[in-house]
Parts: C-alpha cells; sequence; structure tokens
C-alpha cells in the first residue's frame, strides 16, 4: 500500500485561493490575525506553517545556532533589532524587488541611499522614474507604502 502525501497539494492550492481564504488559514494555522502584509507573504509563510506542521520545524541545535548568529549582529539587544534608522527607510542590505512589463527590478538599499543597475541613487522616487520613465512616489512604486496611508 502507498501512502499519497497531500502537503504538495495543498501547498500548490495557496497560489490559486483567495486571498479571503488564505486569512482564513493563517487563523486556523497560527491562531491570530493575518498581517497585513502582502499576499506573497501570507503564501510562504502558510507553506512553511503547513510543512513545519506535518514534518517538524527547525531542529534545536539549529534554533541555537541561529539565536548565537543574531546575537553576534546585535549583541543580544531584541530592541536594537528592530531599530531602523532614518524613520522607516529599510534596513541596509535589503533588496527590494519589483516587476514591471515583464522585468524584474532589484534595488539593493546602502548606508547612504539605494543601488539600482550598479549605480548609486539618493532617492527611490529617482529609481523608479528611470524605471519607467514617469514619476512616481518610489515607496508606493516598490510596495513600502501604501498610497493611501502613511507607512506605521
Amino acid at each position: 500500500m502507498t501512502t499519497h502525501d497531500p502537503i504538495p497539494a495543498r501547498l500548490a492550492a495557496l497560489k490559486t485561493a483567495a486571498t479571503p481564504a488564505l486569512k482564513a488559514q493563517w487563523r486556523d494555522l497560527f491562531d491570530s490575525e493575518p498581517p497585513p502584509f502582502n499576499r506573497r507573504y501570507l503564501e510562504s509563510r502558510l507553506a512553511y506553517r503547513t510543512q513545519e506542521l506535518v514534518y517538524g520545524g527547525l531542529k534545536p541545535e539549529t534554533v541555537r545556532r541561529l539565536e548565537r548568529l543574531g546575537e553576534d549582529l546585535d549583541g543580544g539587544d531584541r530592541r536594537k533589532s528592530r531599530v531602523r534608522a532614518d524613520h522607516g527607510r529599510p534596513i541596509t542590505g535589503t533588496r527590494l524587488i519589483r516587476e514591471w512589463q515583464g522585468v524584474e527590478q532589484v534595488v539593493t538599499v546602502t548606508a547612504d541611499g539605494f543601488e539600482w543597475q550598479g549605480r548609486p541613487y539618493k532617492s527611490l522616487s529617482a529609481i523608479a522614474r528611470a524605471i519607467t520613465g514617469t514619476r512616481w512616489n518610489g515607496w508606493v512604486f516598490f510596495g513600502l507604502r501604501n498610497h493611501r496611508r502613511r507607512p506605521r
């Protein structure tokens, strides 16, 4: 007798599920309200949580290693790991990815601005303008801010 693993089918179904269904799954799997992040984030976290519950999570030694690496970065100060300079500006090294007209655009946050296609820029709006040829709010273009409200 062969057993059929339903997990791959469940993971594939996440891609076509309606957003309200994803949010309902989130409530079931995490016992909390879903965060206000984009659909891709919900899909990836739901996929991970589904597999974690069925196959098991990270090994304890892996968790300890990750905690040690985190302490090396922030000295064990959890508040420091959450501090962002420049009022909500993404942390240096963050990669912002946006698909525009079928082409993936990747911007890296640097200490003094942003880098796109190997060139430094002071603002995301300048990069969005270079990509689209029109004026954009760079924060909205890269999905860091909803055009109707300010970020938290």
